[in-house]
């Protein structure tokens, strides 16, 4: 029996946004890095997510890298744009107006300040889906946004035909166990929003990740997770155990500030520069990826990736 095609599945990469030491976007850098993500294999890219600095981007800015971005992939990979709010009407009158060609779908946060309901949050979704082109993936990362989307209402979203998927980053394997039993829906993707616990939400439903550190090591963590997805948890485990410390150091001041300075450690970026209100990461940190950088190319020359 052939397999539902989900859109997507696999390692997908949050992408950042690489600045000038200005301020301005760098997209020599970003080019770089889009080159750097494809010819590791990931599976699919998100532009203006979280880890893109989206919220400190202009909207010119954001359609000038979008527009980048589709036109340096030239349809090699899917591209998942990163579109939401709290203002569901205004949402969904930016989801109506997007440009759409060379993507593949949207990838929309819950609410967040307002702290809907569950019913407000369904609603907002609905409407959403009413409104987009493009199908869409919800992000569920009560982290952030202090309100969690339930199971029970990711299933009653499911039913909408152009809601695909989520993004869960709720940290709870119990809560992506849960949606995969309920969503009636093959072609449905659940994807883990967290590094750290790709393996585990993986062996619970899961089908993919939306990564960070795919950024800087695309192949090696494209390799955990297609492992994890054939079911050799074991063997993903592997690498697993060699990204701890690179999961915790990326983290310790924020994202993306970790991943920043990684990459430019790793000479894929050519400035390790945010936008406030993000700084980069303290010095002790910036010393801790350089160290957990070294080790990891230590263990890529003697493991066949």
């Amino acid at each position: 029996m052939t397999q539902p095609i989900r859109l997507f599945e696999g390692m997908g990469v949050a992408l950042i946004t690489p600045f000038q030491a200005d301020g301005s976007v760098d997209y020599v850098s970003l080019h770089t890095l889009l080159e750097h993500i494809i010819s590791g294999g990931a599976d699919f890219v998100v532009v203006h997510g979280t880890t893109g600095e989206s919220p400190c981007l202009s909207r010119d800015e954001r359609n000038a890298v979008t527009s980048f971005v589709v036109q340096t992939i030239g349809g090699r990979i899917p591209i998942m744009i990163g579109l939401g709010g709290n203002n569901t009407m205004e949402v969904g009158e930016r989801l109506a107006e997007l440009e759409t060609t060379g993507l593949s779908g949207v990838l929309s946060v819950a609410p967040y300040y307002n702290k809907p309901s569950q019913e407000g949050i369904y609603e907002h979704f609905k409407h959403l889906a009413k409104c987009s082109k493009l199908p869409i993936v919800i992000y569920n990362v009560p982290g952030r946004v202090v309100v969690n989307v339930t199971p029970t209402v990711v299933a009653k979203l499911a039913e909408i035909p152009n809601i695909i998927g989520i993004k869960e980053a709720s940290g709870y394997v119990a809560q992506v166990e849960a949606i995969h039993k309920l969503v009636d829906r093959p072609d449905f993707s659940i994807l883990s929003g967290d590094d750290n616990l790709s393996i585990d939400f993986i062996r619970n439903g899961a089908c993919g990740v939306i990564s960070v550190i795919g950024n800087a090591y695309p192949k090696l963590f494209t390799k955990l997770i297609h492992l994890s997805m054939q079911g050799r948890h074991n063997d993903a485990g592997v690498i697993h155990d060699q990204l701890r410390d690179a999961y915790r150091l990326l983290f310790e001041n924020g994202n993306p500030s970790g991943i920043k300075a990684l990459l430019y450690l790793q000479n894929v970026i050519k400035h390790n520069v945010l936008r406030l209100p993000l700084t980069p990461v303290t010095e002790g940190v910036y010393k801790g990826l350089d160290e957990t950088r070294r080790q990891i190319d230590l263990f890529i020359e003697q493991y066949e990736c």
